[in-house]
Formats: C-alpha cells, structure tokens, sequence
C-alpha cells in the first residue's frame, strides 16, 4: 500500500514538472519578452530624449534600441544584504544622465513581485549615496573659494536636511519598501559614502555635469500614465532615474491569439543560460518577426537554425565560433522537435558576405595607458602592431608583426575552477610586463571582455603602474603591500573606461591573492 502511494506522489510529480517544463517552452520565453518589449516601447516614447538603458543581463532581452547598458545587481539589494559596491559604480551612468537629462533603466523580475531588488533598493541606494557625495564635494570646492570658510572640517557628514533647498540628498524609496528596511538603509548611507570617497571615484566630474540631483521614479505596466499629462523630464527640480520593469503580473498567464496558445512568463529573460539555446539578445531581434511567427511547435527548431547560420559565419569571417551544445528537452508532451538521441537538422545555410556579428563592441582603453580590453573575437581584427593576452578557452588567431606578441592562457570562470585565474596569473604578468617594456599596445581579451580580461588587466594595471596612470615596470608596487582598499581604488579606475566590466567575486578574489603574494612572480629578466 505504501509503496503504491509512493509510485502514485512520484507520478503527480513528475506531472508537475512535465507541465513546469513545457510552460517555460522556448517560445513562451521569447514570446513573453516579445510582448513586454511593447510596453518598454511605449514608454520610451513618453520621453523620447532620454537615453534607455538595459540592466545587464536580463533587460538586455527588452528592446532592439538600447544606448547602452548599466549593472546594478539585485543581490546588493536584498534584504540582510544591502550593500553599495564600488566595484559596480556605473559612473558612466552618472555622466550620462548628467549630459542627458535623465536616462530610462529596463529590467524584469520573476513572478510574485512588481520590481526587482535592483530597481526598489540598489539603484536608490546608489542615487542616495551618489547625491551625497556630490554635496560633500560642493562644500568643499565652496570652502576652497571662501578662505574665510577654511577653518572648518572638510569632512564632516552630510546632514540630509541641511541645504535640502538646494541639492535633495535624502533617501527616495518605493512605498513597498517597509520602514525597517528604510531605517537599517539609512544608517549604513554615511559609511558607503566613506566607502566610495575612499575608493577614488572621479565624483568631481560628475558634480560639475550634474545640475539637479538624481532621483528614482518607478513605472510597470500597473502605473497608470495620462498621456496628455506627461511631464517634460526637464521641469522636474531633479535628475529622473525612470526604472521600467517589464513584468506584467496581472490577468491570466494564458495567452491566445488567431494562430497559437502560449503561457505569458514574467521575467523571461532572466537566466538565459537555462533556456535560450545560444540565442542573444542581438540575434533575437534581428530575426524576431520570424521567430515569433514561427509559433511553439517550430520555434526551437527554428532557433537552432538561426544559431547555427550565425556560428558559421563567424566561423567564415577567421571568429572563434565554437558549436552550440544544447540539452534537448525531457518534456513529456512538449512541442519541442528535438528529442532525446536526435540530433538539431539544420537547414542549408547560406554565408551573407560582408554581414557583420553580433555583440560587437570596441576596445576599451585605459585612459592614457596603451592598455585595452576587449572580446576574444575583436582582438582578431586588431593591429599587427599590438600585442594579445588571450584568456579565453579557445585560441584566437591573429595577424602579427611577431609570434612572440600572443600568448593564449585559458583561464576558466571562478565557478569551474576557483584557483585557475589564481595560476595563470603569473604567466599573464610577465609578458605583459615583457610587452609594456618594449612599448607595445597590450589587447586583453576573453570571451566577453567583462570579467576574466578584465581582472587580468585589473592585476597589470596594479602591478606595473603607479598611482598617476603611469608605467613604473612595477616599482610603485614593490615599495608597498597592496590592501584590499588600493586594489578597489584600482578598480574603480579600471570600471572608469571598461564600461561594461563585470568581474565576479570570485576572480577579484584570486586577483587579491596573487598581488599579496599567495603565488609567487618570477621575475623577467
């Protein structure tokens, strides 16, 4: 009897998984973002001068017209553990909206809540803290201009109340935020802005752009907007942070047209990795009205189709273009063609020439320094003059003056292998250092130019500069230890230029060891 009840609670389960599985169907995801992006649309429309910006990774998905992007992460917004991070300052954010006026942020959050973390904590947090720190540098610069004035400290804290008339540094949180979480927030503002004073942050330029202070607005698809009353984002006495969530939490999850079913999932794309088959953002809208018209049955067929098309020509223009490995689905009666033992039948595939690939940003550099970060793909079309520090898995090939200006180490992400960064480290800092002797341009590259390449470029920048930018061949370096703050005062230098950097914990952490001495550097000769 027990046994057949246990068969019997196996069964439901795996009921509830099969039905699980096919409502987050390929199609459903990539129809749900197709129908939020409306939404992201029209109110880009509201304040067409405004520059829309996606919250990386997940608000990528949301619209074809991004001017750039931006990383503020949910998780320095959770509660028990807020937090202000300098190695995420997203000064470049700041200016923007300094020149702009404003800017709109798009993200989305799973079902169960209207905004994510990062839209109700962090970015409040960080439009606070950045307020208050732009006052403290005006004091400052006004007691400079007033040698009456000198006599006072120069580092007393920001009472919010003080000078609110003319620069609002008070802290501005959405209703659903409770009191107590607003009271713990509160009293962690002052040692953030300690935090970030301490770290070197270039906030002078930004307080000499900024006219009005920042300050959050919230908007979902719930928020009721009257057309003839939106208001020019000039004639607020701020700087507007418009926060648009595209989740749509209200009405039925199924959704039906002329031509398909299909269940709405809020958040869709977050978690690419689990569900998007190698499609990007970038390929989904540049084939979104086939994709979408392909309806559930064909759709993953479809994308495999798309995926690889774009693999090879990749492959055809010299890129890295490893194959897509795909999972294929266990669903019990799921639309998906591709079944477990089948392979993807792809179509016939045809090379454009001349088409250009997807993801494609420049190299960044490093202010003055001739050092650039970059994906592993770019540092094939760079200069036969520079030289390439490849940390990608996969080898790049190049055209250079001298085979002794590549070095490929292929260092895995923190989450495969904690100490791989850790170990090749060493290597990566003895041929930049043979490279930068001679003059040369030094191209950091790993699979996505944010994490890897850049920690690696974080440790050279560390190692063989001193603290005005300038090449020493590392003796600023060997007449200190380093701490934990010089290092995210590099950091956030690094971050200044490398815009889109996005180094993981992990990584920062190996970076750390190595510099302190965890592993040894042989030296050059």
């Amino acid at each position: 009897m027990e046994e057949e009840e246990h068969r019997r609670s196996q069964n439901i389960y795996k009921i509830c998984r099969s039905i699980k599985r096919r409502d987050s169907s390929l199609y459903n995801a990539l129809r749900s973002i197709y129908e939020d992006s409306i939404f992201v649309g029209e109110i880009a429309q509201l304040w067409p001068e405004l520059p829309l910006l996606a919250n990386l990774r997940c608000g990528l998905w949301y619209s074809p017209n991004f001017h750039s992007n931006c990383y503020f992460k949910s998780t320095d917004g959770h509660t028990n553990n807020l937090s202000f991070s300098t190695a995420r300052l997203n000064l470049h954010v700041a200016l923007l909206v300094a020149q702009r006026g404003g800017c709109i942020i798009v993200d989305s959050t799973r079902k169960g809540k209207r905004f994510p973390d990062s839209m109700s904590k962090t970015i409040p947090i960080w439009t606070c803290v950045l307020n208050r720190a732009i006052l403290n540098y005006k004091r400052k610069r006004d007691r400079c201009d007033c040698p009456q004035n000198q006599s006072g400290t120069t580092n007393e804290p920001v009472n919010p109340d003080q000078g609110s008339s003319d620069w609002d540094c008070s802290l501005h949180l959405p209703l659903w935020v409770s009191e107590t979480e607003k009271e713990m927030i509160g009293k962690r503002l002052e040692g953030w802005n300690m935090e970030l004073e301490a770290s070197g942050a270039d906030i002078a330029s930004i307080a000499l752009a900024l006219r009005k202070p920042l300050r959050p607005l919230w908007i979902s698809q719930k928020t009721v907007i009257w057309l003839n009353e939106v208001p020019e984002f000039d004639s607020w006495d701020f700087t507007p942070i418009i926060l648009v969530s595209t989740s749509s939490l209200s009405g039925s999850q199924q959704r039906t047209t002329s031509e398909f079913s299909w269940n709405y999932i809020a958040g869709a794309g977050d978690d690419e990795e689990s569900w998007a088959r190698g499609l990007s953002p970038d390929l989904f809208w540049k084939h979104v009205n086939d994709i979408i018209s392909s309806g559930p049955d064909t759709c993953n067929q479809k994308i495999a189709n798309i995926v690889e098309n774009d693999r090879v020509c990749r492959a055809y223009r010299g890129e890295n273009a490893p194959q897509v490995s795909v999972r294929p689905s266990k669903c019990l009666g799921s639309t998906s063609k591709v079944l477990i033992g089948e392979s993807l039948q792809l179509d016939s595939i045809t090379v454009a020439e001349g088409e250009k690939s997807s993801y494609y940003h420049g190299i960044l550099f490093l202010g003055s320094t001739n050092i650039g970060v970059c994906k592993s793909q770019l540092a094939m079309e760079a200069s036969p003059a520079c030289c390439i520090l490849n940390c990608d898995r996969e080898s790049v090939s190049a055209s250079l003056h001298n085979p002794e200006m590549y070095l490929h180490l292929p260092i895995l992400d923190s989450k495969l292998d904690r100490r791989s960064l850790l170990r090749n480290l060493p290597s990566a800092l003895n041929f930049a250092r043979s490279q930068l002797r001679q003059g040369n341009t030094l191209l950091i590259c790993c699979c996505n130019g944010e994490d890897i390449s850049v920690c690696v470029c974080l440790a050279i920048f560390t190692s063989f500069y001193d603290e005005t930018g300038n090449f020493d061949d590392g003796r600023w370096l060997s007449k200190r230890l380093i701490t934990k703050l010089e290092l995210r005062r590099r950091l956030v230098f690094v971050c200044k230029y490398v815009v889109n950097a996005r180094p993981s914990r992990g990584n920062l952490k190996q970076v750390f060891a190595c510099l302190t001495g965890e592993c040894i550097i042989p030296s050059v000769s």
